[in-house]
């Protein structure tokens, strides 16, 4: 085995060093919200938290379990949240996958055309103002809206084309040959052979969906209807405001942190399942035939 001169053991224990450190800085807020969220009151008025948890007890948790007034409006944004996602989800996949599938295909009539234009809106965009009266013409208000209004992005559909485009002709020909239609070749052939794009892609949109916050505040009138990340910066809000008229046994600091805690939690059991499909859908078309 090479012995390591002086040089290259100093770059690897500042290597490592600094990984180390960059780690601990990452998870650095995600530990202290957790440990906001389970201090007492006096810990958290006092400003003692830290790090680790102060006098831990569990009530601003719990108030969401326990007290209809806090409840009622975090699990219904929970509902609402879980609406967009898989529904906005399972739109925008359908649309980025004809799209994508429709690109890939050389005989497409006006193709580079098609492309230019849709390349183009990721270059250049109306702006915020035109944007917002554009999707108020368009009724963008509700729910469904939102779905629609906001269902694809180029970047997703050019990604699922270069890959589509890596797939082997031959397999298509073959098919093509055994008598199957181009729905038949993109459910059995292009689709299976693409599932770390399409994972990818999935859990572009899934985040997106779930982290909805600006449009959705904006546009969506009906407070019933606004998602997760509308109701968190709500309760963010109230935290900081100290006249509420109530003596809650817990610190509203701690509540805000509570509500980040539980929103975060279905993201955190899903991502592991679908980190392995990261390496390979963002080098997409990095190496052909």
């Amino acid at each position: 085995m090479k012995r390591l001169d002086t040089s290259e053991i100093i770059f690897k224990i500042l290597a490592y060093v600094l990984v180390t450190l960059f780690a601990l800085a990452t998870l650095y807020p995600f530990i202290y919200t957790i440990s906001a969220s389970i201090s007492s009151k006096n810990a958290m008025d006092a400003g003692a938290v830290v790090f680790w948890p102060v006098e831990p007890d569990f009530l601003a948790i719990k108030a969401f379990f326990q007290e209809p007034a806090q409840g009622v409006r975090l699990w219904r944004s929970y509902t609402n949240t879980l609406f967009y996602t898989f529904y906005g989800t399972l739109f925008s996949m359908v649309v980025s996958i004809f799209a994508g599938y429709a690109l890939s295909k050389s005989n497409l009539l006006f193709k580079r055309q098609i492309a230019f234009f849709i390349i183009f809106t990721m270059w250049f965009s109306a702006g915020l103002m035109p944007t917002y009266y554009n999707y108020q013409a368009l009724l963008v208000s509700n729910r469904w809206g939102i779905i629609y209004g906001f269902g694809v992005q180029a970047f997703n559909i050019i990604l699922l084309r270069n890959y589509f485009q890596g797939i082997s002709k031959e397999i298509e020909e073959a098919a093509v040959v055994d008598g199957a239609n181009e729905l038949q070749l993109l459910t059995s052939i292009y689709i299976p052979m693409s599932k770390s794009a399409i994972a990818t892609v999935t859990l572009f949109y899934a985040l997106s969906r779930w982290n909805g916050y600006f449009w959705n505040r904006i546009l969506v009138s009906n407070a019933n209807e606004h998602p997760l990340q509308v109701i968190l910066r709500s309760i963010v809000s109230e935290s900081g405001d100290s006249e509420t008229g109530f003596d809650y046994p817990y610190s509203l600091r701690s509540l805000a942190y509570a509500a980040i805690v539980l929103s975060v939690i279905p993201i955190i059991i899903i991502y592991p399942y679908l980190q392995k499909y990261f390496a390979r859908g963002v080098n997409v078309g990095g190496v052909k035939e």
